[in-house]
């Protein structure tokens, strides 16, 4: 299983959404699909995941061996293809989920779209693998659909989808831009529809804090030191959640995830993944 060794980084900057920070005009919240203007109500659980790549030559990081390194290959990359990616470890055997459709370049700054249905519970998980040199475009976007906008459908089969900020859950893994640059503004509230938000990244509660308080959602695991982003941790947290267990069960699920695979020991992991504020 490869590991994530991108736990410490090269630039460190307070950052987050603020009118103090600068952003660069040519970063947009860009659709990323068939938008749409108004809240779309799923009948099924819906899961959204925006995978920013990991990325040596674009991204804050130490770098990490060149292969699984390279932003702009997601089939080799390590929080994609990889045995620890989003779709390297939901698609294995064991695996709760199923993979029944990918989309390529779905969007800009978008490789790859992967859609996995739960094989037990009526729930779909929506991945997204964002080009590691659009990092801030992936946190822009996540910080959107965590508000409410960016609601879009997809259509599988005779299922139609209901993503983005229509979506139960909003989630973000990778490299915590953050810590590189500021966003000028961070969008508010567009809604009172619940949201959760998982966000799987080095110190994302102290750095997406200020983001996910102005988009009204609600912070179901995120993490308070460096980190290793794979996709145990993520599973664990969403089955818990479809289980119904209460926020501090999922966070002792995702912790004891962490842990197996990290062997860190589950004290540091459940001190590290915590929910709420």
């Amino acid at each position: 299983m490869l590991r994530c060794i991108n736990f410490f980084l090269l630039v460190f900057i307070t950052a987050g959404c603020g009118s103090n920070a600068g952003t660069p005009a040519n970063i947009v919240y860009q659709p990323i699909g068939i938008a749409h203007d108004t809240l779309i109500t799923n009948t099924a659980k819906v899961i959204h995941v925006l995978v920013a790549l990991c990325d040596n030559k674009n991204q804050g990081i130490v770098p990490v061996p060149v292969r699984i390194g390279n932003g702009q290959d997601p089939a080799a990359n390590l929080y994609w293809g990889c045995a620890g990616g989003v779709k390297g470890f939901l698609k294995r055997k064991s695996s709760p989920w199923q993979l029944v459709k990918t989309i390529r370049q779905p969007a800009v700054n978008i490789y790859e779209r992967c859609v996995f249905k739960h094989r037990v519970s009526n729930a779909w998980l929506v991945a997204d693998a964002y080009d590691g040199a659009a990092i801030r475009q992936c946190t822009v976007d996540f910080f959107t659909a965590a508000a409410g906008s960016k609601n879009e459908v997809l259509q599988v089969d005779s299922n139609r989808i209901a993503i983005g900020g229509s979506a139960n859950i909003v989630a973000y893994t990778g490299h915590n831009g953050l810590m590189d640059f500021s966003l000028q503004q961070c969008p508010a509230q567009q809604n009172k529809a619940l949201r959760e938000t998982i966000i799987l990244a080095c110190m994302s509660k102290r750095f997406f804090n200020e983001g996910i308080r102005k988009a009204g959602a609600s912070p179901l695991l995120w993490s308070t030191g460096l980190m290793s982003p794979e996709a145990y941790t993520l599973e664990a947290a969403v089955e818990g959640w479809l289980l119904q267990e209460t926020p501090q069960q999922i966070r002792m699920r995702a912790a004891k995830a962490y842990d197996q695979y990290q062997h860190c020991g589950i004290k540091a992991a459940s001190n590290l993944l915590v929910t709420g504020w």
